[in-house]
């Protein structure tokens, strides 16, 4: 399969490339990112011959049908990874919660976030590709907290490659931030910003369409590559999980195959919306994907009004703080899909020059065929989490209680719903705390211990282990200081 561009072609890049070009280099023509030149049919046919298959024999089926350029056995070391989460049988589980909601819980791997499910094989992946040309890498990763612990996690050690990783300070929960900034492999490097995720992810951009840095690096016998979502080496594992998800709700007897489900998304920079988005392309049999947000709320009202509007905004620090962001990378890839290159170019052209851009009503009908939204605000988030917990037993982060109000708000027809459960409790227990027992201010280690007092839980080695581990990441710089911080490393 060919990989094409979201902008369209600037006739000096390759008009398509193949998998394993489009994620050592994932940026193309006019700062725009690469899509599937089509998608493989994956229907009811697909699903009722996986119906009885493990995770990793349905991920090397979705893989195979994209025709990937990637050597089987590379395929298969990178898949073993989902064998180190908590249920190797059972990387994913899907929890009924309700009669009609179920939590697909994709946190069991090593960083307790949604983020290994993609980036666990991504590591192999791009590593092995790598050493086989005999090249050397700089992967560079922007991070409000989640894809940053797990992109340093699937690398660390790994030949041929060095991390940069950028995330805001003071913008990550205390666990996220420890699980950076205590890691001390020698090809890692942890770089906090004065800034928000935009300016981390805007800095990251800069640096990958940037020729001048990209030369600098050549004369280092450096290649540059990305590991956040603009990559689709990310995104290809992303799907996934949204077919496991709906088998499993075929296995647990609560749908036929056939049936249609809603598919509910925390959705930050909009990869594990989009994996959805592809899944229900190929075939998936999906009513409407709702995407839930926080008080960062620009994906709501572009669901709702078809206009993405960031004009005199900033960033607002939410106990959500993976979808504390303005500027969603992934959008880009369903504007590509529903409306085509130019107008996609044209589009993103608005954004950057003026920080908004409108939708006409027939391409926000197309928009609303698809997607419906809602956004929590940070009380909401807690009574959610609180409620859930006394009525049924579940314990759950603020993210995932952000698809608590979707769940109630945009569902159309009485269809279950798969909520996407991107975070273990681990990485945000001050707020769960406040919320179960109402006590506040609490330091994340005694906020832990709590929860897993009144839950009657364990907190998870991996976690607890965080706190005794000394910091050997301290560097925090100004935005203009990142490319100087980065070369430095190299």
């Amino acid at each position: 399969m060919k990989f094409i561009e979201t902008r369209g072609n600037d006739g000096h890049r390759p008009s398509a490339v193949t998998f394993s070009q489009a994620i050592l280099s994932p940026m193309s023509s006019f700062g725009g990112i690469y899509v599937p030149e089509t998608l493989p049919a994956l229907g009811d046919a697909f699903l009722r011959a996986h119906l009885g298959s493990s995770y990793k024999a349905l991920a090397r089926a979705v893989l195979d049908a994209f025709d990937v350029d990637i050597d089987s056995d590379v395929i298969e070391r990178a898949l073993a990874l989902y064998d180190g989460f908590d249920d190797p049988a059972q990387p994913v589980p899907v929890v009924r919660v309700r009669d009609d909601l179920f939590v697909s819980e994709l946190y069991h791997g090593p960083t307790r976030a949604f983020k290994d499910m993609a980036l666990q094989p991504f590591g192999v992946v791009l590593s092995s590709l790598a050493q086989a040309r005999g090249e050397q890498y700089l992967i560079l990763a922007a991070t409000s907290g989640d894809t940053g612990p797990a992109t340093l996690e699937t690398f660390k050690g790994r030949a041929n490659v060095k991390v940069a990783c950028l995330y805001p300070d003071g913008g990550t929960s205390d666990v996220q931030r420890l699980q950076m900034v205590t890691e001390d492999a020698g090809n890692l490097k942890v770089i906090g910003i004065h800034g928000d995720f935009d300016d981390a992810q805007s800095a990251l951009k800069t640096l990958l369409s940037s020729a001048t840095f990209q030369s600098t690096l050549r004369e280092r016998h450096t290649h540059l590559s990305a590991a956040n979502s603009v990559n689709f080496g990310r995104i290809i594992f992303q799907q996934i999980y949204h077919i496991h998800s709906y088998l499993e709700l075929v296995r647990q007897g609560a749908i036929a195959i056939g049936d249609k489900v809603y598919l509910n998304v925390p959705s930050g920079n909009f990869g594990n919306a989009l994996g959805g988005y592809y899944a229900m392309k190929m075939g998936l049999p999906v009513e409407k994907i709702l995407i839930s947000s926080n008080s960062n709320n620009v994906l709501t009202e572009l669901v709702r009004s078809g206009t993405y509007d960031i004009r005199g905004r900033k960033v607002i620090a939410t106990s959500s703080p993976a979808m504390d962001i303005l500027k969603s990378s992934n959008v880009e890839r369903v504007l590509y899909d529903l409306f085509g290159p130019e107008r996609t170019r044209e589009l993103m052209a608005e954004l950057d020059e003026h920080r908004v851009y409108r939708l006409n009503d027939d391409e926000l009908t197309a928009l609303q065929l698809v997607f419906a939204a809602d956004y929590a605000d940070d009380a909401e988030v807690e009574a959610y989490i609180q409620d859930t917990f006394q009525t049924h037993g579940y314990l759950m982060d603020p993210h995932t209680a952000t698809c608590f109000k979707a769940h109630a708000s945009c569902r159309e027809k009485p269809l279950p719903g798969i909520v996407y459960s991107t975070a273990e409790w681990t990485k945000f227990s001050p707020t769960i705390a406040r919320a179960l027992t109402g006590e506040s201010g609490q330091h994340d280690i005694d906020a832990l211990k709590s929860i897993a007092a009144t839950a009657k839980t364990v907190i998870p080695p991996m976690i607890e282990a965080l706190f005794d581990k000394p910091v050997v990441q301290g560097a925090v710089v100004d935005k203009q200081d990142i490319e100087r911080e980065v070369l430095a490393f190299i």
